[in-house]
């Protein structure tokens, strides 16, 4: 039952933040979303080090000085896939691009659904691994590291819940309908953890492969679509600090308590 919580926590997120639409008029403010954001990627570089690569090459222990091939192979294989996935979808940080193209609003909100549906899945599946390495009693991996990782993904599924709901209301849909569309964003990724997590008998021998493919996956994102919006505009230096605080907090989460 607790892998079963820990894995409703990233989605946890995205309800929240779809829930903005019931409250706000407008988006996120520009400093607080700049805090969210930078937060969730330090969250989720030291989430990525601690919690999914280190554990990839102490479980290759027994390669010796060739530890490091499962995790540089998985690591590459999740950029890899994370740059397929940007070359057929929109990049979040560039919404403001589709305002000025000839595209309809529908079809720029329809692609940005899209986009952020699609990159939900592999962040659900680095969870999914992490918990199914936990519950297969792996010494590399921890019950706390697992929920950390979660609620980096939560923090940063807040906005990306937001930025979904809020554009569906502007277009005319009830407060319901726009909720109701950012939800269904973050759904895959429930899904994608339990997927995962009912495969871990296959799963388990290639953990080392499957937690650096998370890794690579999920610095793919922090790097192309976190990190923009974090340091673009003004204010970015809040985000910045956040992305400070939010590393060296999983930081001590990891190495303290995991």
């Amino acid at each position: 039952m607790e892998a079963f919580y820990g894995i409703l926590i990233p989605f946890l997120g995205t309800t929240l933040g779809s829930a903005c639409v019931f409250f706000m008029k407008k988006s996120l403010g520009d400093k607080v979303q700049k805090a969210l954001t930078g937060f969730a990627a330090g969250v989720m570089i030291a989430a990525s080090i601690w919690s999914l690569i280190n554990p990839a090459i102490e479980q290759s222990s027994s390669m010796g000085q060739w530890s490091f091939v499962p995790a540089f192979v998985g690591f590459w294989i999740g950029i890899l896939f994370l740059f397929t996935l940007d070359k057929v979808t929109p990049h979040l940080h560039q919404n403001s691009d589709y305002a000025e193209g000839p595209k309809s609003k529908l079809q720029r909100t329809t692609m940005m659904v899209l986009a952020v549906t699609l990159h939900n899945i592999p962040e659900g599946m680095a969870v999914g691994v992490v918990f199914a390495g936990w519950l297969a009693g792996s010494a590399q991996l921890s019950m706390t590291g697992a929920l950390a990782l979660s609620i980096g993904i939560a923090i940063q599924n807040f906005p990306e819940g937001a930025i979904i709901s809020m554009p569906l209301r502007a277009e005319g849909k009830s407060k319901g309908r726009a909720f109701l569309g950012g939800v269904l964003s973050g759904i895959v990724e429930p899904i994608a953890a339990i997927l995962t997590l009912l495969a871990s008998s296959f799963i388990v021998p290639a953990l080392p492969y499957l937690l650096s493919f998370a890794a690579g996956a999920m610095i793919y994102v922090v790097v192309e679509e976190l990190i923009p919006e974090m340091s673009t505009g003004s204010h970015s230096n809040i985000g910045t600090i956040f992305f400070a605080i939010g590393f060296s907090l999983m930081m001590v989460l990891d190495v303290a308590l995991g």
